[in-house]
């Protein structure tokens, strides 16, 4: 089974990179289209069980332990 964590930074934290994006982006003229970037990243699990209830336990537990700094950080979880 694949579990798969996008990570992100919450809303009210500084994200220069995603700044840096926007403002890279506006400046090849796409400024009309795009109205805020934020940059996150994927980490991409391959699991050995294959009972997803459980499985979305220990991922949870592995998220909120070492792949996501959850004072700043938000992530989601999908199978």
């Amino acid at each position: 089974m694949k579990a798969t964590v996008n990570v992100y930074l919450k809303e009210g934290v500084l994200d220069p990179q995603g700044k840096a994006i926007h403002h890279a982006l506006d400046s090849l003229g796409f400024d009309a289209l795009v109205g805020d970037v934020r940059v996150g990243k994927q980490i991409v699990l391959q699991l050995k069980s294959s009972d997803q209830a459980s499985a979305k336990v220990e991922v949870e537990k592995m998220c909120e332990s070492l792949l996501a700094n959850t004072v700043i950080e938000d992530y989601t979880i999908e199978f």
